[in-house]
């Protein structure tokens, strides 16, 4: 399914949720996300979108950072709900999550594409032991399902005080074996960091910085990869390059550390890492799949039917098929 991806970010605990994937608010006593108006993905990487989401502009407010701190991001499937329970980015969305810095004069008017990015934190991928194709492995996205979607993402210590926008990515690689397959759900936080040093980290723009043939954004993560490498930029010198698969990092009790908290392995049973314990034909009894979700493909067991309007069609055959608009 698309599944919505929430950052939410704050100096020392951070909270929010969306639809498909956005990144809607920084729990931080003030208003400071530019919420995108709708959870779409974004598939050009060539287009303004790419900055900071489609129709975005800027907000009254700004959260305050202070350097070398940690801000949180979470991810959640639907608005509003936190629950452990259910994935934070269901449907085999698997792909890096890559956080951004781009030191502006006013974070509340700075359109993110006069500015240079430089990376602070990346999750990507590892290699799974035992992992016949790339859908078996570590992936940034993963790690944000175990740990009830939360990820820790250090703010440099160097980098000046002032206003930065934050931009939060995830990468959904199921369908980017094809032409702009791969999808990019991202928001821009309105930040201001405190107690910051004088360090001048190289920079890239956006749009810019991908390509749309990029290795890591065009790849069919449904055979056997032996690397990869996540679009953009190496994360700055200051900034955190966490091991997909590693775990949790300083998460709350509610974290479920290798954990899929929606997986249904066939014959009802448990998965190996975490899980629903219902049978199968429980889950899936009269159940309805949103538009855009999967309904089909190599190894799935979740539910086929989609909602009204709605056809089950592949977009990665055999390996994946989703809910789309059709007759």
């Amino acid at each position: 399914m698309r599944s919505a991806f929430v950052a939410a970010l704050t100096a020392l605990a951070a909270q929010r949720v969306a639809g498909h994937s956005l990144f809607q608010q920084l729990w931080h006593g003030s208003t400071c996300a530019r919420v995108p108006g709708s959870n779409s993905p974004v598939t050009n990487v060539g287009s303004r979108d790419i900055i900071c989401n489609a129709g975005t502009r800027g907000v009254a407010g700004k959260c305050p950072v202070k350097a070398g701190g940690t801000v949180t991001v979470e991810m959640h499937a639907q608005p509003g709900d936190r629950s452990c329970n259910n994935e934070a980015i269901g449907g085999a969305h698997h792909g890096p999550v890559q956080v951004y810095l781009s030191k502006v004069s006013d974070a509340t008017t700075a359109d993110g594409a006069s500015t240079g990015w430089f990376k602070i934190f990346s999750n990507s991928w590892s290699k799974k032991s035992g992992g016949r194709v790339g859908d078996d492995d570590n992936w940034g996205t993963r790690d944000l399902n175990a740990c009830c979607g939360k990820m820790n993402v250090k703010i440099p210590s160097d980098i000046p005080s002032g206003d930065y926008l934050l931009r939060a990515e995830a990468l959904a690689l199921h369908t980017a074996g094809q032409a702009n397959g791969a999808q990019f759900y991202m928001t821009c936080y309105q930040i201001s960091v405190e107690g910051g040093g004088n360090a001048s980290p190289a920079t890239v723009k956006f749009p810019g910085a991908y390509s749309s043939s990029d290795p890591g954004i065009k790849v069919n993560i449904h055979s056997a990869i032996d690397t990869y490498v996540a679009p953009g930029p190496a994360v700055y010198a200051g900034g955190t390059t966490k091991i997909a698969g590693s775990g949790c990092q300083a998460c709350e009790s509610t974290c479920k550390v290798g954990s899929s908290p929606s997986a249904v392995a066939p014959s009802g049973k448990k998965p190996s890492e975490g899980g629903s314990s219902e049978p199968v034909d429980a889950v899936n009894s009269g159940c309805t799949v949103q538009a855009y979700g999967q309904c089909g493909g190599q190894g799935y067991t979740g539910c086929t039917s989609c909602g009204a309007g709605q056809v089950c069609k592949a977009v990665s055959p055999p390996y994946y098929s989703q809910c789309s608009p059709g007759a």
